[in-house]
């Protein structure tokens, strides 16, 4: 790992100290002229192949081509367009959390500013697939979407009565190791523990905190976005109820 275990809360303007720094495009991604880019990446491991943070860009398309990674975003500012290559598109308007398949055969198109969360995935050990058809490769979630009461409390372990959970897993990457949907849990308290996966969460409802096992404590409510890396030595509690959608890589 790049970065210690710990908890992290992601800024939409990136810390303080750094901000986001401009990008170097190459003119041989995009469709349109070079569009204005910045970054901040809250977390990396290039031998797993993911990363976490915070991107934007002006007015661009990208060329077509296989999509770089399975990715989860939540969309901050402006709106785009998922085009395929047969005169389909998939609509994320503002505000909205958007799952990617890996390899699929899009370009992304945007009119204005935009700025996103991100997480993504792609295992630098693997081939790229070859997928010729677009359908089903741009999910946008639905907050309020149906869910299904869970059989036990994975990842958590309850300290004390366990409460009710519910689950509605929208996107499974081909590899079966990337898992995005929504989430909702009623009062608990879990004990300190070890996190089994990695955890990309926004916070749909109600309020989370999230004590690590050297004492520090971080409080997560609506419209906060954070990030839990694999390993990490946290017990969560809930006083209510909470909603979120999340993004879960596990992988090694």
């Amino acid at each position: 790992m790049t970065q210690p275990e710990r908890v992290i809360r992601l800024e939409p303007n990136g810390p303080a100290a750094t901000g986001m720094p401009e990008m170097e495009c190459d003119p041989a991604g995009f469709q349109s002229p070079l569009p204005t880019q910045h970054l901040h990446v809250y977390y990396n491991d290039p031998e797993t192949g993911f990363s976490v943070g915070v991107w934007d860009t002006s007015a661009m398309q990208e060329a077509l081509g296989p999509y770089p990674g399975d990715e989860f975003v939540w969309v901050l500012e402006g709106a785009f367009d998922m085009l395929d290559g047969d005169g389909g598109a998939v609509h994320c308007p503002p505000n909205s959390c958007v799952a990617f398949r890996n390899a699929a055969p899009v370009s992304w198109k945007q009119e204005g500013y935009l700025k996103k969360f991100y997480i993504t995935y792609i295992d630098p050990k693997a081939k790229t697939p070859k997928i010729k058809s677009a359908d089903g490769a741009i999910q946008v979630l639905d907050p309020g979407v149906e869910l299904e009461v869970m059989e036990d409390t994975e990842p958590f372990e309850i300290a004390g009565r366990a409460p009710v959970q519910k689950n509605h897993t929208l996107f499974t990457n081909d590899a079966g190791n990337f898992f995005v949907g929504t989430w909702e849990s009623g009062p608990m308290v879990s004990e300190m523990r070890p996190f089994p996966t990695h955890e990309f969460v926004r916070m749909l409802e109600g309020e989370v905190t999230i004590t690590e096992q050297d004492g520090t404590s971080q409080t997560f409510r609506a419209d906060d976005c954070f990030f839990v890396p694999k390993g990490t030595v946290c017990s969560w509690s809930i006083p209510t109820r909470v909603k979120k959608h999340y993004a879960i890589l596990d992988a090694s």
